[in-house]
């Protein structure tokens, strides 16, 4: 069996993979005694008996256990920002290309993408790769998610019986557009310039929508949203964690909670002729996080990359 550890195992991404291995009888989870999960002799020595470790981790204590490895055979899969645009580190998005594939399947460092940018790639990178748009199209780009995105403490506060009815609304954050998804964002897509950015948390658990707008006369040519349909479907064409849906799909509203609970996503093209919207829906925790991170450990072990996990049509 597949020996695990997962350095983080308390948060919210590493509580959600340790939960996924529970009726995996392929897996040997490696768990630390709790009163030792911050020593880093301990800690170091559960990374070097592991096959892979998982880091759910702060990125300066993922970029610590990743100092730590001395067996060269380990896998380190990150779910931290630390490695997500380090050029000797697989970004953990195998469906933009085949590339990206590879290197999962070959590299022993991965890094899992942020749930945003999960979004955002998936969208702009066909649009960039396939000449659509050119490397220096403003891009904007709104998306919304829910609270569990936040952590711990920020589920804490939205699930607080007595909590600020600030919190009953959605709130948009990153007002200075630093926000820390916006490096890989741009890095992975291709573009020239950082796009501008307006996550929203809101007042439910898991699910998320990445928006990216488009005006057709300021793409290479006019498309219309059939062209881009089409272009979209044949970039995703049987890959089981990416739907492209027809166009008509939604004729009303797209709801950010209706992917809870799967671990794949769905992309959209609606608009006319002038301007158009491509939204890419999917859960924060699971295509977004836990569920992205078991895909590439499937991957890199040359399993099926839907093992133990949640695909829908």
């Amino acid at each position: 069996m597949t020996k695990v550890f997962i350095d983080g195992s308390q948060g919210t991404t590493g509580l959600k993979i340790f939960n996924r291995f529970e009726n995996r009888n392929d897996i040997e989870l490696l768990t630390i005694n709790q009163e030792k999960r911050k020593d880093p002799t301990e800690r170091a020595r559960m990374i070097n008996m592991s096959d892979i470790t998982f880091l759910c981790l702060p990125d300066d204590a993922s970029r610590e256990a990743v100092s730590m490895v001395t067996n060269e055979n380990v896998k380190i899969i990150d779910t931290s920002t630390a490695h997500r645009t380090n050029p000797e580190w697989a970004y953990g998005f195998p469906e933009l290309s085949d590339q990206l594939l590879h290197k999962v399947q070959t590299c022993n460092r991965i890094a899992v993408p942020g749930c945003y940018a999960s979004g955002f790639n998936s969208i702009v990178y066909p649009l960039i790769s396939h000449g659509i748009i050119s490397a220096d199209y403003p891009i904007t780009c709104y998306a919304m998610s829910g609270y569990t995105g936040a952590g711990k403490k920020g589920i804490a506060q939205y699930e607080d019986t007595q909590r600020d009815p600030e919190l009953d609304a959605p709130r948009q954050y990153a007002l200075s557009q630093e926000h820390k998804h916006l490096k890989e964002m741009k890095a992975i897509s291709g573009l020239a310039v950082t796009p501008f950015f307006a996550p929203h948390i809101c007042d439910y658990p898991r699910g998320m929508v990445v928006s990216i707008p488009l005006f057709t006369d300021m793409m290479t040519k006019k498309y219309t949203k059939q062209e881009l349909q089409q272009v979209f479907a044949s970039h995703y064409r049987g890959k089981a964690f990416v739907k492209v849906r027809p166009i008509g799909y939604t004729t009303g509203m797209i709801s950010g909670n209706t992917f809870a609970g799967r671990d794949d996503m769905e992309i959209e093209i609606n608009g006319n002729d002038d301007r158009i919207v491509i939204t890419s829906r999917f859960d924060n925790l699971g295509k977004g996080a836990s569920g992205a991170a078991i895909e590439c450990m499937n991957i890199a072990l040359g399993l099926d990359p839907t093992t133990g996990l949640n695909i829908g049509e």
